[in-house]
């Protein structure tokens, strides 16, 4: 990927929206919240200025790798890296800035061997979300647990369904690969690299 088009990339990914939705998704079930838990769940605050959102820093670019992408993410704690790599897969997918906080997706997975066969399963998981939940994209990626000596995780991702009349398409993600992935556990950051199937 050039390096206009990366810098392209996480500008827009760095851009902020609004919205007023108060209703989240779960198991398929629209749940009615009130608006405090609403602005609570998606760090809605308010200011002088209006309603602002509390999206996470932007911590991931795309690299080039011949025929695929390599998706590097990088966090204060391997959590965060997580976190960020899962929403670099879905930001190569589509310009997330035009993503909106409409349903909530919830992932359990527990893997074996380790945090490699982990960092797998969790964007495996999410690649089939997309796949199986009318293509729903996450603008953000919470993980509420991340059990290391179990290897299990619990995460929540926040987004909406890709409507191709709203969301302009990227490039395709078709599987997750084992080729050269890497995880730095490193101060005074946390590494991580992937490379996808596109």
């Amino acid at each position: 990927m050039s390096e206009p088009r990366k810098n392209e990339a996480v500008k827009i990914a760095q851009q902020q929206h609004e919205s007023d939705d108060t209703t989240k998704k779960k198991n398929n079930q629209v749940t009615p919240v009130s608006q405090q838990e609403n602005d609570e769940e998606w760090g809605i605050s308010a200011s002088n200025d209006g309603v602002t959102f509390d999206y996470p820093e932007i911590k991931y670019e795309f690299l080039d790798n011949t025929a695929d992408v390599q998706l590097h993410a990088w966090g204060d704690s391997i959590e965060e890296a997580f976190e960020q790599i899962g929403m670099a897969m879905f930001g190569y997918m589509t310009d997330i800035e035009r993503i909106e906080n409409k349903e909530m997706k919830e992932i359990d997975i527990q893997a074996e061997g380790d945090l490699m066969n982990l960092l797998y399963k969790f964007l495996c998981e999410w690649l089939e979300v997309h796949g199986t939940e009318d293509y729903f994209i996450a603008r953000k990626i919470e993980i509420s647990e991340f059990d290391r000596q179990n290897l299990r995780i619990i995460a929540r991702g926040f987004g909406e369904q890709f409507d191709i009349k709203k969301h302009t398409q990227g490039t395709e993600v078709k599987a997750i690969t084992y080729s050269n992935m890497q995880i730095h556990e490193e101060k005074p950051t946390n590494d991580v690299y992937v490379i996808v199937d596109i």
